[in-house]
């Protein structure tokens, strides 16, 4: 049979792994791998991907490439005996003493060197949580595989000659996608002085095959099995004795959420990289087996070139084994050697019945299970586990999947525009209007002169008060989207619409991007870098702008509240819809022009459902807020400034009464009629979409400074043309934050025609709405 032809709950052997090259050995870096059982969960609601277990835990997979994976008869589950030990009748604390603990080393490093620590692990493990707790940071914490897509460097609290960096999350030592590379390039190339290496308690299994690798690289380290406070309360347990013994190297139990065990883990860190202890030697594979004599005679044959190259050689040899290109390329073998490698990678495979891949892969499944055989006792079934099943059922129900996802989303722009963030923002206009008239009454009384009253009033308070009263709904918006993510949903929204990017040459991954698109532009550009597949991730980042960022938000709200102010919620609700449409539209011409071909394949974890972090969702909500209060007063308050100049003097810079003759009619009407055919051409609103290129905010600031009063607004543009306006200003150009993103990430070609190509796109829209709504 094939694993695609096998019924929802039904358990079977894997037999073989079909395909080939970076995708297949991902699926063997994730257990997909001879002799190990996997049952069927559910498929999506659209029938594709499918959703499997394996290892103890979900992992994804689309239905076509499930038809690669031979298996076995359907079967019932193995029962794998529960270890009995003192360890389930005691409850273990933190810290511990294990074999290791009382290690003794000399030749300690000297006090002026700077101890480098690499935090390491698979992705949504923990490792942000704990690198916060390590450094007192805050730094964005998030319940979807690959929140942390960029290194990012701490000192650790109470050790100042340290520094720690958190990684990106990798599965194994063999990249599969390009924040992958960040973590496996940082830890060979950067030699760290040592490795903490995260792994989930709950999930032992598949997180220890990156522990195999990290061993193999021989760096001093040491294991932070997070979550224990979970495994303990289902009743499972670690003996740290017999897995430090199976490692050789220090294991400490902690808990990352609840700062447990903490002091513990920096203790052994710093004690480690401090006396350079490396790991035990341990020879993971059985040696009665062809793969030990197997990768025992290439570490012979290449034992030179490792050591030029400064690549542990037990690592070395197992990758060349795995047939890992861009490493043999770097050990820059001759070419006799090159041919010996492949005779005896061919002899082991004969011995073995495996393929070179598939057989390293098993090698270190079976160390892991004998591992885990001795020193683990497995638990019941988690409470949350229980509860996502649970939750699953209607979350990702065959019927009830999409219309949950349409519906909670839906809630979440109602509450935002309508119910929550529109109360905030009232009540934040009424303070900063009463604030703007106390400051008029205070300076006429001093006689201030016009020059000054009129820069204040007109260009500070009406215009940076204008965007400022807008910062409710961002964080509203924030806090519902940061909600989704902590929570699990987000894992969720990629496995439901995946189906559906395909079609349009995207992976289900791609959502998530998009979504976090809805927030701000930058992150979601960021984010892109989860996707395994370059094509992917270029088409991914150049639509993501068409997803509506929080900061077109005050831009929507003042001209709905100037001419459709019966009609707020459905106004925002169609913008944001016509955005999603133009990104539709656009996603087919890339995949038919620029991005032929198909969409990366859809492997992910997905993880269980959590409550989200109140302190997680805060520390967001807080980092979003200052973000934008920063840009309100620094870009858009010198924008304002340079536009209330620019409005108020002419060439010969003397102060002028009449707009019409100032330098900013001067320069904005040279550009006035290009927008002329799209219902728009008053120079002040060209003006203030010129500023929106500083930061979209700022749009509304300037119209509120240029046209000074909002029936002054509604007398230069019908209804048509306000139409088109808010088209244009929802898909022309995002700001220069966002646009450097993209440069930082696609290169300046790339950010230049994402410029060139919204501009163009946002004017044939807008011509298109202008005169369809002439004809209504």
């Amino acid at each position: 049979m094939k694993l695609s032809e096998l019924q929802i709950g039904s358990t079977a052997t894997i037999l073989s792994v079909g395909g080939s090259g970076a995708l297949r050995q991902h699926f063997l870096d994730m257990g997909l791998i001879q002799g190990t059982e996997v049952t069927v969960v559910k498929y999506a609601p659209m029938g594709d991907p499918i959703e499997l277990r394996i290892h103890g835990y979900e992992l994804t997979i689309r239905l076509e490439d499930a038809k690669n994976i031979e298996i076995s008869k359907e079967h019932k589950p193995k029962d794998r005996e529960k270890k009995k030990s003192r360890q389930e009748k005691l409850h273990p604390g933190y810290g511990e003493g294990g074999k290791f603990h009382d290690r003794k080393s000399e030749n300690p490093l000297p006090d002026s060197e700077t101890l480098t620590f690499a935090l390491v692990g698979n992705q949504n493990c923990g490792k942000t949580t704990l690198f916060n707790q390590l450094t007192g940071s805050k730094q964005h914490v998030g319940n979807f595989p690959g929140v942390t897509v960029d290194r990012k460097d701490g000192v650790i609290k109470g050790h100042s000659n340290t520094l720690i960096t958190d990684l990106p999350g990798i599965y194994s030592m063999s990249p599969y996608s390009s924040e992958e590379i960040v973590t496996r390039e940082f830890v060979i190339r950067e030699r760290p002085k040592g490795i903490i290496n995260i792994v989930d308690a709950t999930n032992i299994e598949r997180n220890m095959y990156l522990t195999m690798q990290l061993l193999e690289l021989g760096f001093p380290m040491v294991v932070a099995l997070n979550m224990m406070d979970e495994l303990w309360e289902n009743g499972g347990s670690v003996l740290v004795n017999e897995m430090e013994g199976a490692l050789g190297v220090p294991v400490v139990p902690i808990s990352a959420a609840k700062g447990e065990g903490i002091e513990e883990l920096i203790q052994h860190a710093i004690h480690v990289a401090k006396y350079q202890e490396t790991p035990l030697e341990t020879d993971f594979c059985r040696k009665e087996e062809g793969i030990h004599r197997g990768i025992h005679a290439i570490m012979h044959l290449i034992e030179d070139h490792a050591q030029k190259t400064g690549i542990p050689v037990r690592f070395a040899a197992s990758k060349v084994m795995e047939g890992d290109r861009k490493l043999l390329e770097q050990l820059e073998l001759t070419e006799n050697e090159q041919n010996i490698v492949e005779q005896i990678a061919k002899q082991t495979e004969e011995e073995t019945g495996l393929d070179r891949a598939a057989g390293i892969a098993q090698m270190r499944f079976q160390y892991i299970e004998d591992v885990c055989g001795e020193a683990v006792v497995k638990p019941k079934e988690s409470k949350e586990h229980i509860r996502s099943r649970s939750l699953d059922r209607f979350l990702t129900g065959k019927y009830t999947g999409i219309p949950a996802f349409i519906g909670i989303m839906g809630i979440v722009f109602w509450l935002t525009f309508s119910v929550i963030g529109a109360f905030l923002q009232g009540l934040l206009e009424s303070g900063i209007t009463y604030l703007t008239e106390l400051a008029d009454m205070a300076m006429q009384e001093a006689h201030v002169a016009g020059v000054l009253h009129s820069l204040i009033i007109d260009g500070i308070f009406n215009g940076v008060g204008g965007v400022l009263s807008f910062l409710p709904i961002i964080v509203t918006l924030f806090f519902f989207l940061s909600l989704l993510e902590d929570s699990g949903y987000m894992a969720r929204v990629a496995f439901i619409m995946d189906k559906l990017l395909r079609k349009l040459g995207l992976s289900g991954r791609s959502i998530v991007p998009m979504l976090i698109g809805f927030g701000c532009t930058v992150p979601g550009v960021m984010a892109s870098r989860t996707l395994p597949s370059e094509r992917d991730r270029k088409m991914t980042i150049l639509l993501t702008p068409f997803m509506s960022c929080t900061a077109k938000l005050p831009i929507y709200a003042f001209f709905t509240a100037a001419f459709f102010p019966k009609h707020g919620a459905l106004v925002m609700i169609s913008l944001y819809v016509f955005g999603i449409v133009m990104g539709i539209i656009m996603a087919l011409i890339f995949k038919k022009t620029a991005f032929k071909g198909e969409a990366v394949p859809f492997v992910m974890e997905l993880p269980n459902y959590r409550m989200p972090g109140l302190k997680n969702v805060g520390h967001l909500l807080w980092d979003k807020a200052k973000d934008f209060l920063q840009r309100a007063f620094t870009v858009i308050f010198i924008a304002t400034i340079v536009i209330w100049f620019l409005q108020n003097f002419d060439t010969s810079l003397n102060m002028t009464t009449n707009s019409q003759n100032s330098i900013l009619a001067l320069v904005a009407g040279r550009l006035a009629p290009v927008f002329v055919p799209v219902g728009f051409g008053d120079w002040r609103i060209v003006t203030a979409l010129i500023s929106g290129f500083l930061a979209k905010e700022s749009v509304v600031s300037s119209l509120t400074v240029l046209f000074g009063s909002t029936a002054a607004l509604q007398s230069s543009i019908n209804i048509p043309g306000a139409v088109a306006l808010l088209v244009f200003c929802l898909l022309y150009t995002p700001c220069v934050a966002a646009i450097a993103s993209v440069k930082r990430e696609l290169g300046g070609k790339w950010a230049t025609a994402m410029v060139v190509g919204q501009c163009v796109i946002a004017w044939i829209a807008a011509f298109a709405v202008y005169h369809i709504a002439i004809l209504l």
